[in-house]
């Protein structure tokens, strides 16, 4: 009897140290407040309150696998889509069956495919690179989605020229960098907001601002992100050089890059309509021998992270050094590993909730502020908020120049600096009843 007590014992300690240790069950972003989400209307820069709940609702597991139980919404802002398409973000309602245990696929590697082929941490959909709409070399015309004949032999798999969504559908995009298909809001590439890309390639923002999942900062490891339907983590587009978790943070970059042709076999001339790199066919895939900042034909490597300390497989959000989108943009066109994330209706009996640790709203280590120095703009993030927060920025004179408000359930708060002369300011973090201030740097 006292063996089999303290076999039990053994076991729910185990359990509870995986539960502190496995980032599938310890990183996603919990709605522990209620906060709802939030959508803009073409027209209008107030957005409207929604009244489905944001981000991820629960968190459960067992010891083979966690239970993501999530909307699909997330706590920042959706919208407008200016492309014509009549979809809003809409409640998904999924649980996801996330693998503790990702492995390797030692044959042959499975294709991504259209729809969702991961996660994000607060429960959005990853999409891969294609839009559904492809070239039908018969017809000499665009083929699939919205407006166009269906493709001939089915899905656009089948086709040799597959539409890239990120390029051609880029007008249709919210702050965010996301849109949604028939409701289901999703990114098919890094989900930081335009106007904090180092060259901004879409004014979305001006109108309709958003946070965006996260702020690419490259003087630190970026963070993660979310996972692929292989099991295995997505992490943004920063890292350590060295695949040990040495040397300098780095971007990672894509090994895919462009053909250098003006014809296409069996597809349109490469003209300013159908560009090259307006489908995925138009890259190749070359190798970097001896430089681990290139990844590799799944747009990931084995490394070591700030959440993986013994190493392993990653993915990440390849973006130029301007910060723009970079093809394959996170997963693919290949998996690494095991497809084993799937939807399911019913969590089964004997899971462990897991409820997300308290942690301080100024705890130094968690808050972000970059760049630093700033040019355009400076942005602090911070973990999601349970509660509403100001920041003010201030000059070195003690004057308040401006006040922004993190809204519980968010991230991130952007100031533009246009206005700013050269020099110091503080960004003060404050949430009512204590603050912390932080130094920034503008140097236009």
């Amino acid at each position: 009897m006292k063996k089999a007590l303290f076999s039990l014992v053994i076991g729910a300690q185990s359990i509870l140290l995986m539960a502190q240790t496995n980032p599938a069950i310890t990183q996603w972003l919990q709605n522990t407040t209620g906060i709802t989400g939030r959508h803009y209307v073409a027209g209008n820069s107030t957005p409207i309150v929604d009244a489905v709940q944001a981000n991820v609702q629960s968190v459960k597991y067992n010891t083979t696998h966690a239970y993501i139980s999530a909307t699909g919404i997330p706590a920042y802002i959706t919208g407008p889509f200016q492309d014509g398409n009549p979809s809003l973000a809409t409640a998904q309602n999924k649980i996801f069956k996330v693998s503790l245990t990702p492995t390797q696929n030692t044959g042959t590697p499975t294709a991504t495919t259209g729809g969702n082929i991961g996660i994000f941490i607060n429960g959005v959909a990853l999409f891969d690179y294609r839009d559904g709409v492809a070239w039908n070399n018969t017809t000499n015309a665009l083929c699939g989605g919205p407006g166009n004949p269906p493709c001939p032999g089915g899905p656009q798999t089948t086709q040799a020229w597959n539409r890239d969504a990120v390029l051609a559908e880029k007008a249709g995009f919210d702050c965010a960098k996301a849109h949604p298909a028939m409701g289901n809001y999703h990114h098919h590439q890094n989900p930081s907001a335009f106007n904090l890309d180092l060259n901004v390639i879409s004014n979305v923002c001006d109108a309709y601002p958003s946070d965006g999942l996260y702020v690419i900062n490259p003087n630190e490891h970026s963070p993660l992100l979310g996972f692929a339907y292989d099991g295995f983590p997505i992490y943004g587009a920063y890292a350590y050089t060295n695949t040990d978790g040495t040397g300098a943070i780095a971007r990672m970059k894509s090994s895919y890059q462009l053909k250098n042709q003006t014809t296409r076999t069996n597809g349109p001339a490469v003209n300013t309509t159908y560009f090259n790199g307006y489908f995925r066919e138009d890259y190749e895939y070359v190798t970097h021998p001896g430089d681990p900042t290139y990844l590799d034909e799944h747009n990931g490597r084995f490394c070591i992270t700030p959440e993986y300390p013994n190493g392993i497989y990653c993915y990440f959000t390849t973006v130029d050094a301007n910060h723009n989108s970079a093809y394959p943009y996170v997963v693919g066109p290949t998996f690494y590993g095991t497809v084993t994330i799937t939807t399911v209706t019913t969590i089964p009996g004997g899971t462990t909730t897991y409820t997300p640790l308290a942690t301080s709203n100024f705890d130094k280590s968690q808050v972000v502020v970059a760049p630093n120095p700033a040019q355009d703009f400076v942005a602090l993030q911070i973990p999601m908020t349970t509660r509403d927060l100001t920041v003010d920025l201030i000059d070195l004179t003690g004057k308040i120049i401006e006040t922004k408000k993190i809204p519980q359930g968010s991230t991130l708060c952007v100031f533009e600096t246009d206005t700013l002369y050269n020099g110091t300011y503080l960004l003060r973090l404050n949430n009512g009843s204590n603050n912390q201030t932080y130094k920034v740097i503008v140097n236009r």
